[in-house]
C-alpha cells in the first residue's frame, strides 16, 4: 500500500527554521520525483519544490528560492524540506506528493499532476 507521511511541522518565529520530512511506504522514493506543496485556507495548493530521481532540477518556487532546500535520504526512504529564514507568509499546511515519474517536469508546480499525497503537516510562522 502506497503511503506518504509528512512530519516536522510546528510553530516557529519569523527568521527561524524548520525541517519537514516526507516518509514513504509501499514504494522506493529514490526512483521517483517528489514534490512539496503548501496550502492556506481559501487558496489553491501551491508548488514549493520538486526533486527528481534523475539529474533534472531540483526546482523551487520563486517565493522560497534561496531559503528552502529539498533533499533525499535514500537509506531512510525520505525526502526533506529544510526551511530557513521563515516568514509569516510561509504559514500553511505542507504536503508531499508524487505521480510516480522519474523527473520533475516543466509543470511540476501544478497539483493536478500528482496522484499520491500525504496528509499534511502544519507550519505556523508567528511571533
Amino acid at each position: 500500500q502506497v503511503q506518504l507521511v509528512e512530519s516536522g511541522g510546528g510553530l516557529v518565529q519569523p527568521g527561524g527554521s524548520l525541517r519537514l520530512s516526507c516518509a514513504a511506504s509501499g514504494f522506493t522514493m529514490a526512483h521517483f520525483a517528489i514534490a512539496w506543496f503548501r496550502q492556506v485556507p481559501g487558496k489553491e495548493r501551491e508548488g514549493v519544490s520538486c526533486i527528481s530521481s534523475s539529474e533534472v532540477g531540483p526546482y523551487y518556487a520563486d517565493s522560497v528560492l534561496g531559503r528552502f532546500t529539498i533533499s533525499r535520504d535514500n537509506v531512510k526512504n525520505t525526502v526533506s524540506l529544510q526551511m530557513n529564514n521563515l516568514k509569516p507568509e510561509d504559514t500553511a499546511v505542507y504536503y508531499c506528493a508524487t505521480d510516480f515519474v522519474r523527473s520533475c517536469w516543466s509543470g511540476w508546480y501544478s497539483s493536478n499532476s500528482y496522484n499520491s499525497w500525504g496528509q499534511g503537516t502544519q507550519v505556523t510562522v508567528s511571533s
